[in-house]
């Protein structure tokens, strides 16, 4: 507000001080003026008279004469004031129209109003910096999960169609460089309500900036970077606390689990699926030799996954090499077909088309199919109104980074437990990752299931006092049935138990202490907790497989839960609305355990206590 009045007053000093000295002019001539009454008598009038009568002149009302009829004199003067106040107003008012077009004050009227509305929220959201194709991808994907989102975008061009796109609620846009810390705190940052800072502009030296200074300003704040440049991605890990994804090396490893556990990544990509789709086939890449055309950043990773897996791999490009990303395996060669043909395109089991520019990917398809008919292709897609042209040339992998990047920011942000379960799941044995496949199929079929957090807070009315027992602890087996018909077993699957955490006290950034519920009765927010950070500790712990310390996967149905104890379940849709309901009232598992309903409601217990305490007394001894 401090700016808009700031630029007021600056922009309209000139008109409103020309405004004055005609009004002030014009009322002192008034009052000099000498006129008559109605009797005929000298009169003078008044600045109460003068103001009143200067009023509804000068503005061309024209009310009268008033109290009495002018004089000549008066009415010269008044002609004079008229066409002098038309002027003034005129310069006035095209001030005003001039000022209100002008980028500089529009911006900072949009920035006050912004952060007056960011400051009125008391519902939790996350602030969304860069509104590119992730961008908009990450705001779409969490307006549709019911979140509030604040953009912060510094091309209002990229901003421009947010007023047509069909949101739930229109996110709120400020128009400002993200990486100053003044726009951050506008933007809510430090307000109990943000979740989140999510970094997705196209600039890495922007993304770090606003991660470090997200972190300075409040370090309570979660913040995710997307982050290319591994100098920057050092730097931001050796800062800490900050989520970083890089999408070229999230490919890389996703590759890399590809050659050496395919079931493995099939699973990963069957938890992290949209809910009731299809599951997919595994992805089997053909061992053997790999051509890379186009290096780089992107090629650089899946070079050496490749190498790590035994493949063999050579690179080449058809352009300079930047000196950052200079490598002495890669060549240079002037076409795409000379250098495919080198680089040994006709023996080569698969060809990676990494260039920058989607037409170049295409050639290289083409001409890699031409070398070699039953080569696998793996193309990299750069912008979204290519996709047709993309899947026209048939690739059997495509690297869409926009994708990638909304796949695991929702999954960061949504259901934290499942990364970090994945994580564990890529050091276990493969026939444990079977194991766990063939109970899910079990349970829900071939479709993708739904996956939720379990959190077992004694502060739940349905759980406080069962919590609090430690003679009749609360056991994985009564979560895991129908709160409506207890002889019936829930369609879910336990995958995981992290125990010992405490409910009000810090989590690490990936152990859920902030989820965005995926469900309409959940779809809050949680309070915001600090971060702290440890390392995995591999320890056996009975039959489970237990690869952290207070982490168990899979966990035995008898399994005693403890308060903060967290759940991740996968199952059918419905059922994480059908198992909250142990958290709002205590009958469900009163009914669990003795298969006799409680009575519902204030009323109905009282009625329930006073039939109780009468067949006590009437139980008891009888006096001779």
């Amino acid at each position: 507000m401090g700016d808009v009045l700031f630029l007021i007053l600056r922009r309209l000093r000139a008109p409103l001080i020309t405004l004055i000295v005609i009004y002030s002019v014009s009322i002192a001539g008034m009052v000099a003026i000498p006129g008559v009454d109605d009797q005929g008598n000298p009169w003078r009038m008044g600045f109460f008279h003068a103001l009143y009568v200067i009023s509804y002149t000068a503005t061309t009302i024209g009310f009268g004469e008033l109290p009495y009829p002018f004089t000549d004199a008066q009415r010269l003067w008044v002609i004079a004031v008229i066409y002098l106040s038309v002027i003034g107003w005129a310069y006035a008012l095209g001030s005003v129209f001039s000022l209100s077009q002008e980028p500089e004050f529009r911006q900072a009227a949009a920035r006050s109003l912004f952060v007056r509305r960011v400051g009125l929220l008391r519902e939790p959201y996350c602030v969304v910096c860069g509104y590119g194709r992730s961008g908009q991808a990450i705001v779409q994907a969490l307006d549709a999960l019911g979140v509030r989102v604040m953009v912060v975008e510094i091309d209002a061009q990229r901003v421009s169609s947010i007023a047509v796109q069909p949101f739930h609620r229109a996110p709120l846009v400020l128009v400002a460089d993200a990486r100053r810390p003044e726009v951050l705190r506008d933007a809510g940052i430090a307000k109990p309500e943000c979740r989140a800072v999510i970094a997705v502009t196209s600039d890495d030296e922007a993304n770090q900036s606003i991660a470090i200074g997200t972190r300075v300003l409040d370090p309570q704040t979660r913040v995710i970077a997307r982050v290319i440049d591994p100098v920057v991605q050092s730097n931001l890990a050796d800062f800490g606390g900050i989520q970083v994804i890089n999408p070229y090396q999230t490919f890389a490893d996703n590759l890399e689990v590809a050659f050496s556990a395919p079931d493995l990544l099939q699973l990963e990509e069957w938890l992290t699926g949209a809910p009731g789709s299809q599951s997919m086939a595994p992805l089997r890449l053909p061992r053997g030799h790999w051509v890379l055309a186009g290096y780089g950043r992107f090629g650089r990773p899946i070079a050496e996954a490749l190498r790590r897996t035994g493949q063999t791999a050579e690179a080449f490009e058809t352009g300079d090499l930047p000196t950052r990303d200079y490598d002495a395996r890669v060549r240079r060669y002037e076409s795409i077909e000379e250098g495919l043909r080198a680089c040994g395109a006709e023996r080569a089991v698969g060809v990676v088309a990494g260039s920058a520019s989607d037409t170049v990917n295409l050639s290289i398809a083409v001409m890699a199919r031409r070398c070699n008919p039953q080569v696998t292709v793996l193309m990299r897609q750069g912008r979204a109104f290519n996709a047709a042209l993309i899947e026209a040339a048939r690739p059997s992998l495509t690297f869409v980074q926009s994708d990638l990047m909304l796949h695991e920011v929702l999954q960061a942000l949504t259901t934290p437990l499942l990364d970090r379960f994945i994580s564990h799941l890529r050091l276990v044995d493969p026939q444990q990752v079977s194991q766990i496949r063939t109970r899910l199929e079990a349970t829900v079929g071939q479709q993708v299931p739904s996956v939720w957090m379990f959190e077992c807070d004694p502060s739940q009315a349905g759980l406080r006092s069962v919590l609090s027992n430690p003679f009749t602890p609360l056991r994985l087996d009564e979560l895991m049935r129908d709160p409506r018909e207890p002889g019936s077993r829930l369609r879910a699957v336990p995958l995981m138990v992290v125990k010992g955490a405490p409910v009000a006290s810090s989590a690490s950034p990936d152990s859920g202490s902030q989820p965005i519920a995926r469900d309409a009765a959940n779809r809050l927010l949680r309070p915001r907790a600090g971060f702290s950070a440890s390392g995995p500790v591999r320890q056996a712990i009975g039959s489970d497989i237990a690869l952290d310390a207070g982490l168990l996967v899979l966990p035995a149905e008898d399994t005693a839960l403890g308060p903060g104890d967290r759940i991740l379940f996968a199952g059918a849709d419905g059922v994480e609305a059908l198992q909250r309901r142990y958290l709002l009232d205590p009958g469900p598992i009163e009914f669990v355990r003795t298969g006799i309903d409680p009575p519902r409601g204030a009323l109905f217990r009282w009625l329930a206590a006073r039939r109780t305490a009468r067949a006590a007394a009437g139980s008891g001894p009888r006096r001779a």
